[in-house]
């Protein structure tokens, strides 16, 4: 017979208890899935906490390319993702060897690849960055040359910021944010004129240019926290509303378009999650050199 809601919950309890289990959510995760989370946050975030914590099993509740980054830097824990075909399309835009043949054509420039990327590729580049670090990550790198992948948007964003690197872009992006237009903040504007614009750097470059202030998740959350303002209109994926409105029950928080939403990560539910710890579903194994390659450009963002 299958559990009710409440008592898959309280098994879920049980069990990262008696497995020493630690939840990890999305901030794009459904609201269910971050109420159940030991730690829920943006890529960033949920990377250190996982480099740091003593769990000896991660479930993770996210997409495929994050749970691989959490078993790169700690191969000895066991890694779980609730949903193995939770993938991300802009990770899928990129693949190790179309990257190495990349770098043949820049053989000056440092190679930064965004988080949303396979443990492959991850192998392949000088270091990671999240949006969260991306402008440091850049302005810390002595190389005048950067070969940026696989997010268009989020690297013409760093290039604004730090003008006097040359950035080389691959040709990628987040089909989610990337849908969002100059005419979907226009007709959201026109309808709520006194609210703030917040937007990922994953939209698209004239999206940012309207928005009042452009950032990651935890960016995000964190402005809407400190500011005096009363009303935003999010341009990033609806999941964040629900931590949101939690932290700032007096302010009003609108999503800038009902496109803004990514069904990989609304895969993973409080079922999924039970499954997970009851039957060890799913884990994530990697190849012993792909992790130690990965690994360094992970460290390496992680020492910034």
């Amino acid at each position: 017979m299958k559990k009710d809601l409440t008592e898959m919950i309280n098994e879920i309890k049980r069990m990262k208890h008696e497995k020493n289990a630690v939840i990890v959510a999305h901030n794009y995760q459904i609201d269910e899935v971050q109420e159940l989370a030991d730690v829920v946050g943006d890529s960033f975030t949920l990377s250190r906490y996982c480099a740091s914590t003593n769990a000896d099993i991660v479930v993770f509740c996210g997409v495929h390319f994050m749970a691989e980054s959490a078993k790169i830097l700690s191969p000895e824990k066991t890694v779980l993702l609730p949903e193995i075909d939770a993938g991300c399309p802009m990770a899928d835009m990129i693949t190790a060897e179309a990257l190495i043949e990349e770098k043949k054509k820049y053989p000056n420039a440092a190679v930064v690849c965004y988080i949303n990327t396979s443990a492959a590729v991850k192998a392949e580049c000088d270091i990671c960055c999240t949006s969260s670090n991306a402008v440091r990550v850049i302005q810390s790198i002595p190389n005048d040359e950067i070969l940026f992948a696989p997010d268009q948007n989020l690297g013409s964003f760093i290039a604004k910021q730090v003008p006097n690197k040359k950035i080389h872009l691959w040709e990628g992006y987040c089909i989610t944010h990337h849908r969002v237009s100059r005419e979907d903040v226009e007709k959201a504007k026109s309808i709520h004129p006194d609210a703030l614009v917040l937007a990922h750097p994953e939209c698209r470059q004239e999206v940012m240019e309207m928005a009042d202030f452009v950032g990651s998740t935890a960016q995000i959350i964190d402005y809407a926290k400190n500011s005096n303002h009363s009303k935003f209109l999010i341009a990033t994926e609806m999941g964040i509303l629900h931590k949101l409105r939690k932290d700032n029950p007096n302010k009003t928080f609108y999503l800038l378009t009902q496109g803004l939403i990514c069904p990989n990560m609304k895969k993973t539910t409080v079922e999924s999650v039970y499954n997970a710890l009851k039957y060890n579903r799913y884990e994530i194994n990697l190849d012993k050199e792909v992790i130690e390659r990965a690994r360094r450009s992970l460290e390496a963002m992680l020492a910034i």
